[in-house]
């Protein structure tokens, strides 16, 4: 990992200062280790390592900082989320962002936990995608998709709130491992699901969350006593879908993107 100007000046605003040097990656009998199958209220398979790259796995990395432990910094234009062990060291995750890096940078903290969360997605993406009520069932807090080895949220999710609002932003596991290390959501954090449990095991309610900025024109930027607001946003492209191989089999989860660009704070 390289250390650039522009490097200093984000770790500034935030507090933080990037780590210097390269890392090892896990070795393979780690990386197997650590994302084997995991026996849970569902079970989850072992990931194939073939689609993520080394540098993405969990990994404990020397990290410079002058934030408490447990506090979570994540940096989305590297792809990577630590958490800082207070011993000048920090585990760091490879995480997937945003198809535009992420939409927010700022600090907010984590309210809540859930494990096999439910998800419920705006009214305005059922109207818009209704094939997805074929999915959805009467939940407690309304119309939603319970939480399973299906759910677009996966195994674990820690709620962002700021100002005792919720961001509409989480950090959560995924049913799409391989998008990890890449832009390829419309939000939030999303983790491995073995990265998300393990996180999930370390932070506590009431945590700190560092967003460093990802150098992108419609970030909202968030901090004690500001009022989420966005900045004018070109009107965004259409969705182009990718053609599939005769036969598809249904593959819901796959499509679902959990938190569309349009929602509204």
């Amino acid at each position: 990992m390289q250390f650039h100007r522009r490097d200093i000046l984000a770790g500034l605003f935030a507090s933080v200062v990037a780590p210097v040097g390269a890392v090892a990656a896990p070795t393979a009998d780690d990386a197997r280790g650590l994302y084997g199958p995991v026996a849970d209220k569902f079970p989850i398979r072992a990931i194939n390592l073939s689609r993520i790259k080394p540098a993405f796995l969990r990994a404990q990395v020397p990290y410079a900082t002058r934030e408490p432990a447990g506090t979570i910094v994540i940096d989305p234009r590297r792809h990577y989320l630590y958490f800082v062990n207070g011993d000048g060291t920090a585990m760091r995750y490879g995480v997937g962002v945003g198809r535009q890096g992420f939409a927010w940078k700022g600090t907010a903290t984590i309210n809540s936990k859930q494990e096999w969360p439910d998800w419920y997605p705006p009214k305005e993406m059922l109207e818009r995608q209704p094939e997805l009520m074929k999915i959805m069932k009467e939940l407690r807090s309304g119309i939603g998709m319970p939480g399973g080895p299906r759910n677009p949220l996966g195994a674990r999710a820690m709620y962002l709130w700021q100002n005792n609002k919720d961001t509409l932003f989480r950090i959560h596991g995924t049913t799409e491992p391989w998008t990890i290390g890449t832009n390829a959501s419309s939000g939030c954090i999303r983790m491995i699901n073995q990265d998300a449990i393990d996180l999930y095991g370390r932070v506590k309610v009431g945590a700190k969350v560092v967003v460093l900025g990802s150098g992108r024109g419609n970030e909202i930027a968030i901090g004690p006593g500001s009022t989420p607001t966005r900045t004018a946003q070109p009107a965004a492209a259409p969705e182009v879908r990718q053609p599939v191989a005769a036969a598809p089999q249904p593959r819901a989860p796959l499509n679902i993107n959990p938190y569309p660009m349009d929602r509204t704070w």
